[in-house]
């Protein structure tokens, strides 16, 4: 697991390649850049509308063969039908994370998070995790397990935006050299904001959604021309769904209804409110943040306790999903029979009881001309009960002690479903049980308010995103255009801006929680307050590895081999130069791929450089894809090539970013998380004293995959400067 990223590393390499470039080289670039965002904005609308298509079509063959079977009365072949159905949709889920991509499971926001904060850790976005991500949410979706298909699609358009901007997969057979441009950290964190930004718009139709949603909580680096890039991709998302739901509208994509690609559309007349209401809505927004900490608190705990489990192996983890899956189907079909039956509704502009997959009034197990209300909740896609708990005009449709029964439920299976070997959301299921206690609110003021039920759940959802998720512009703005419901903006703004207040006095959001669980560094935008009574040569350890300008092969090999470190300062030393003097900081990548060249010398002398820039290109030293490059141990040298001398000085960077040790921590912390930073170079005050090294040596665990940061990964890296 690698810590921060490097950006542009501005060596004599880098400097005579773009002198190099022409005028149409620069324009094709600038060109692919954008062609490149295009294809991701393409690329991802394709794969949320597949699996929205998929999971209507699994999921609605499974809810009409069960209905089926309940209007013959086969009431216990129904349950194994459907049972059965679940548990081998789930247990295939679980079986392609746990044996295939271990990285899958999940939402895969924190990791995304996580990684463009600057952490590179192994897997995250390969398309091994790719394509689990895509059929294990299919899968999971599909098996009835409360969690949905929102945060995978984040996870999936990362991974899309990865896959073309490190040029494809070399392991897979599928790489594109007109994409070589882009492999560089600060190209592929800018592609990778733009493909998290296109899922969320992908998964809830929210285009300026997602541009929102990549600003405030995945992306820790933002620029205006990124901005532009981001809207860009979300708006061709938006194009390629319109699209293809027209197409659908002609009922050539089997079972796939209103469902799905989720539009909750509640524009109708302008609603009024009064101050009865806006106090209900103040307590809407406490309730919501209460129950937002307390479900933090709840899952940081389940996790911890799966994360044991799911320690001991593949079968664990398949086992675990089997019984969620089999609690999960127990719930869903046993509890609506706990309901009783009502008479369908005089004059509703709905079939009732409903015919098919999808609907407000499911019969179950009720005699003609009636509907069970519980089971129009639970008998149905989490999509489709969301919109019947939206749905205006339907005051009455939903008995109070079926709301609280599926609150209940669906707030503990929620939390016991995330976290099981699936590709699991949490958007969903946050916002189905906080429409539940929002239409709970509204039924219960009933004539007291002139605002529908259904817009009470509107606002329910929002407080409990809200409490969990902690995020307040992102979700108002994909709330309101999920609904149509524009009128409601100031109540939503209000409810979010209380539940996020009140939670936040117990706990951290919910993927903050994540992230720290599965000890993913990341770097907050602020120092921490003990920062401010330190100075950067008070955190400073040693000793210092360093390399000359023209160093000794073996000293490099050496250095290489017992470390770690990510980067080594180059300090040129007399006979080279007159006095000490810092050159700037070499990358450990970049030392390997110039020793495979094996241009060595017999004399310590500074050359001009010629044969590396003949023998090797920019591209040579672009960063790998998913992480992986040279390693010394692929390198052997003889004898006598370790005791010649290599020439560091064209591929070090002679720009790298430093500050005086006698800096506030504090402010170095700043200044390296808003740089984006891999390495910052803390240099001594004084001339002549001895040299800087500030060096925390961290381990983590994530995933089972056991890693150690580089010395310069995090924070910081540290060389001299005698002269400076």
């Amino acid at each position: 697991m690698k810590k921060g990223k490097r950006g542009i590393v501005e060596n004599d390499l880098f400097k005579q390649d773009w002198r190099s470039r022409k005028k149409n080289q620069i324009f094709q670039y600038v060109v692919l850049k954008w062609a490149l965002v295009l294809l991701i904005g393409l690329l991802t609308g394709l794969v949320g509308f597949f699996n929205n298509l998929a999971v209507e079509n699994i999921a609605g063959f499974k809810l009409v063969l069960t209905g089926d079977l309940m209007l013959q009365k086969r009431y216990f072949t129904a349950f194994l039908a459907y049972g059965g159905c679940n548990l081998v949709l789930g247990a295939t889920a679980a079986a392609l994370c746990a044996y295939i991509a271990p990285a899958a499971a999940g939402s895969g926001i924190p990791e995304v998070k996580a990684y463009l904060n600057g952490v590179d850790a192994y897997s995250i976005l390969a398309p091994s995790t790719l394509f689990v991500k895509i059929f294990g949410s299919i899968l999971g979706v599909s098996g009835g397990f409360v969690l949905g298909k929102e945060g995978p699609m984040v996870h999936t358009g990362a991974c899309i935006a990865n896959l073309l901007g490190q040029g494809g997969s070399r392991k897979y057979h599928l790489t594109w050299n007109w994409l070589k441009y882009f492999k560089n950290d600060r190209d592929r964190r800018d592609l990778i904001t733009c493909g998290a930004a296109a899922g969320v718009a992908a998964a809830f139709r929210a285009p300026v959604g997602g541009v929102l949603f990549a600003l405030e909580e995945a992306a820790s680096w933002w620029r205006s021309a990124l901005l532009w890039r981001t809207f860009f991709t979300t708006a061709v998302v938006a194009v390629v769904l319109r699209a293809l739901i027209e197409f659908c509208r002609k009922g050539k994509c089997g079972l796939f209804g209103q469902g799905g690609l989720i539009m909750f559309d509640l524009s109708s007349n302008v609603p009024s409110y009064g101050t009865q209401d806006l106090i209900a809505i103040i307590i809407l927004g406490v309730i919501g943040g209460v129950f937002g900490g307390l479900f933090n608190f709840l899952l940081d705990r389940i996790l911890r306790v799966y994360s044991i489990i799911n320690e001991r192996g593949a079968p664990s983890k398949i086992l675990l999903t089997i019984t969620i899956s089999i609690i999960t189907s127990a719930c869903s079909y046993g509890l609506p029979w706990l309901a009783a039956c009502s008479p369908c509704p005089v004059g509703s502009m709905e079939e009732c009881p409903t015919i098919g997959r999808s609907g407000n009034f499911k019969s179950f197990q009720c005699p003609p001309g009636h509907y069970n209300g519980l089971a129009s909740l639970f008998f149905n896609t989490n999509d489709d009960a969301i919109r019947n708990l939206f749905s205006r005009g339907t005051e009455n449709e939903f008995h109070m002690s079926s709301l609280f029964v599926f609150f209940i439920a669906i707030y503990c299976l929620g939390l016991v479903t995330y976290g099981i070997a699936v590709p699991s959301g949490l958007f969903i299921p946050v916002i189905l049980a906080g429409a539940t206690y929002g239409r709970i609110v509204g039924t219960l003021l009933g004539p007291m308010s002139d605002i529908d039920p259904g817009l009470f759940a509107l606002l329910g959802a929002a407080s409990f995103l809200g409490g969990t998720m902690r995020m307040t512009v992102s979700v108002c703005v994909i709330l309101l255009e999920l609904t149509n419901e524009l009128h409601m903006l100031p109540l939503v703004m209000l409810v979010l801006l209380i539940s996020k207040t009140i939670a936040d006095c117990f706990n951290k959001g919910v993927y903050d929680q994540i992230v720290v669980m599965k000890g993913l560094p990341f770097m907050e935008a602020h120092a921490e307050p003990y920062m401010r009574h330190l100075v950067a040569s008070d955190v400073v350890s040693g000793p210092l590895i360093s390399f000359s300008g023209v160093e000794k092969v073996g000293n490099i090999v050496h250095a290489l081999r017992i470390t770690g470190h990510n980067g080594f300062p180059v300090v040129d030393e007399p006979p080279v130069s007159e006095a000490p003097e810092l050159v700037g900081l070499v990358l450990r990548s970049h030392v390997l791929v110039l020793l495979s060249g094996r241009n060595f010398m017999k004399e310590k002398v500074k050359t001009s450089g010629s044969f590396v820039l003949r023998r090797f290109g920019a591209f040579d030293f672009a960063k790998p894809g998913s992480g992986k490059g040279m390693k010394i141990e692929d390198l052997d040298f003889t004898e006598e090539e370790m005791e010649m001398y290599v020439d560091l000085h064209p591929i070090t960077n002679t720009s790298p970013y430093t500050v005086v040790e006698t800096m506030s921590l504090a402010k170095a912390a700043v200044l390296f998380r808003a740089l984006g930073l891999r390495h910052l170079l803390v240099v001594p005050k004084t001339p002549g004293v001895r040299p800087l090294y500030l060096h925390n040596k961290i381990s983590y665990s994530w995933d089972s995959h056991q890693a150690r940061s580089d010395a310069g990964a995090y924070p910081w890296a540290v060389p001299q400067s005698p002269q400076v």
